[in-house]
């Protein structure tokens, strides 16, 4: 029998392969939370140059999905390559620093890039505010972060890498609404019979790229 996340899956679960890009500025924490999540381990590492590349499978009730988890550089010269691992994304998280505002200024700005690039109710995107371990230093409070991704129609979460805080639920509930938003357009259900909630329900009001 077939396992994800240690859970196990019949043998002819249905399966998908979705392609995740995380964005954001350098030093965020992005790698140490794909590193965290796929690898179950936490350890400082050299900024990405370009894009690290991971994957890793996720189970959504009786479905098995597979992300393709491309970890993109942040440092400003990289920008502009960045954009070219928009392509074909159905997932974005955005990340940011709580002990850093400018990255989360940053954030914004990514949603933009990706508004600008990516049709209305094509991608699933994450606010993710990472590093709530430095809860002396924070300079974004959790509840800007709430309101702004609530303005957006993004999901949100806090999370602590260092601390393996909030690091699979995100990936999960980015997984889950991706799902979600699929088989609503099939006319069924991803999640069976495993009784999972679903986090976050679509609003009537047409919203831009980035909404659910």
């Amino acid at each position: 029998m077939a396992q994800a996340d240690g859970v196990p899956l019949p043998d002819a679960a249905p399966s998908r392969v979705s392609k995740l890009v995380l964005l954001g500025s350098g030093s965020v924490g992005k790698s140490s939370l794909v590193l965290r999540y796929v690898k179950g381990d936490f350890k400082s590492v050299l900024p990405t140059v370009g894009c690290a590349f991971f994957t890793k499978v996720v189970a959504v009730g009786n479905v098995a999905l597979k992300l393709e988890i491309w970890d993109t550089a942040g440092q400003e010269k990289y920008h502009s390559v960045c954009h070219l691992y928009f392509r074909g994304a159905q997932v974005a998280m955005l990340v940011y620093d709580v002990t850093r505002k400018e990255s989360f200024l940053r954030a914004q700005q990514w949603l933009e890039d990706l508004e600008k690039e990516l049709q209305p109710g094509e991608i699933v995107v994450a606010l993710v505010g990472n590093k709530t371990d430095l809860e002396e230093k924070r300079q974004v409070t959790l509840q800007e972060g709430k309101e702004f991704a609530e303005s957006r129609g993004l999901l949100f979460m806090e999370t602590s890498a260092r601390l393996n805080h909030q690091v699979s639920e995100i990936f999960s509930a980015v997984a889950q609404e991706l799902l979600q938003r699929d088989m609503a357009r099939l006319g069924s259900s991803p999640l069976g019979n495993s009784g999972a909630m679903r986090l976050n329900q679509a609003p009537t009001r047409r919203t831009k790229c980035c909404s659910h």
